[in-house]
């Protein structure tokens, strides 16, 4: 899980991808749930709904990935590039 948000990271934010712009990411990594994860959330709004949540399951080996942003048009990109984190690739893919 920390590689893909390592990515996620690297490609969506730190890279100063436009698309992304209207979203912040909040990194739970370290959740005393023993889910760890990541959050897309406004932010105009940090403390908002998240518009995406990125989570490992189980022996966090299984990625899930739930909220509004699926939905919207970046929806494909966001799980095309979480997909391909998840296999072990750090690429940014052609989006970024």
């Amino acid at each position: 899980m920390e590689q893909v948000a390592t990515a996620a990271h690297k490609c969506w934010f730190a890279s100063g991808d436009k698309a992304f712009k209207p979203y912040r990411f909040a990194n739970e990594l370290n959740s005393m749930t023993g889910n760890p994860r990541f959050l897309l959330v406004p932010a105009k709004n940090f403390g908002g709904l998240p518009a995406l949540v990125v989570q490992a399951s189980g022996n966090s080996t299984r990625v899930d990935t739930f909220g509004p942003l699926l939905s919207e048009p970046l929806g494909a990109r966001v799980s095309a590039d979480i997909a391909r984190w998840s296999a072990g690739s750090t690429d940014c893919g052609a989006g970024a």
